[in-house]
C-alpha cells in the first residue's frame, strides 16, 4: 500500500476565492500550488507544501522554500506536473481547486487529468465554479448519499463505456453501454435517496453541481 493512499494531495489553481472551497488539509495531507494557485493559497491563509509552474500566470517566482520551477515550453501542464508529484509522494487521492472556468482549452484538459489519475489508480476531483467534476473506470463504483440534490451528469470520456449501471437517480440503467460519440447521460436527477454509479469497462467523467456541501458528501464519494 502506498504509504498515503488514504491523505488528500490538494492541487490549488487560480480560482475564485469560495470559502466552501478552500483545502482543509489534515495531518498528512499535501498541498501543492500550481502557478497562481499560489496567490489563492496566500488570500485563505493556508501555506503550500509545495509550489509548481512556470508562473507565467503568477508573474514572478513565488518566495517560497520548496518551488520547482517549470519552462514555459513543456508537454505537462502546471497541474499534471503537480499530480505526478503527488502520485510520485504516494498520494491516491487528490482534490483539485480551480481549474474550471477561463479559458476553455484547460477546463477540457483538467477534466481529462480526471480520467488520467483513474488510470494511475488514483481518484480526483476537481471542484470549483459551483461544479464538481469526478472519474471512475474499470469496475469502480461511486455512492451518493442521500443528502444530494440536483442534476449528476455522466459522460463516456472515449470509445464506450460498458456495464453502466445508475440506482436512486430519476433515470436508472442495468448495464448499459455508453458511447462517447452520444451524450446522453446529461441532467439525470438524484432524488433524496442514496445513489450509486458503477462501470464495468471503459471511463465514466460524472459532473454534478456543488451546493456548498462539498467536503460533507466527500467521504462517501471515494471510490477507491
Amino acid at each position: 500500500m502506498q504509504p498515503y493512499a488514504d491523505k488528500i494531495c490538494y492541487i490549488v489553481g487560480a480560482m475564485s476565492l469560495t470559502p466552501d472551497l478552500r483545502p482543509y488539509p489534515h495531518s498528512g495531507d499535501y498541498v501543492i500550488a500550481a502557478d497562481r494557485g499560489f496567490d489563492s493559497l496566500e488570500a485563505y491563509g493556508v501555506p503550500p507544501d509545495l509550489a509548481v509552474g512556470d508562473f507565467d500566470s503568477l508573474g514572478h517566482r513565488p518566495s517560497h522554500p520548496n518551488v520547482i520551477q517549470l519552462p514555459v515550453e513543456k508537454d505537462d501542464t502546471d497541474m499534471l506536473f503537480a499530480m505526478r508529484k503527488g502520485m510520485e509522494l504516494g498520494y491516491r487521492r487528490f482534490i483539485l481547486l480551480g481549474g474550471v472556468g477561463g479559458r476553455l482549452e484547460h477546463t477540457l484538459c483538467n477534466l481529462q487529468l480526471l480520467d488520467w489519475l483513474a488510470c494511475q489508480g488514483g481518484q480526483g476531483f476537481l471542484a470549483g465554479e459551483k461544479t464538481v467534476a469526478t472519474c471512475i473506470r474499470d469496475g469502480k463504483r461511486i455512492t451518493f448519499p442521500a443528502s444530494m440534490s440536483g442534476y449528476l451528469s455522466l459522460f463516456c470520456n472515449s470509445g464506450t463505456a460498458q456495464g453502466v449501471t445508475l440506482q436512486g437517480l430519476k433515470y436508472p440503467l442495468e448495464r448499459y453501454t455508453l458511447s462517447g460519440a452520444l451524450p446522453i447521460g446529461v441532467s439525470n436527477q438524484f432524488l433524496g435517496e442514496d445513489a450509486s454509479v458503477s462501470v464495468e469497462q471503459g471511463s465514466l467523467l460524472l459532473i454534478w453541481e456543488d451546493r456548498g456541501d462539498f467536503y460533507a458528501t466527500l467521504p462517501k464519494l471515494w471510490a477507491i
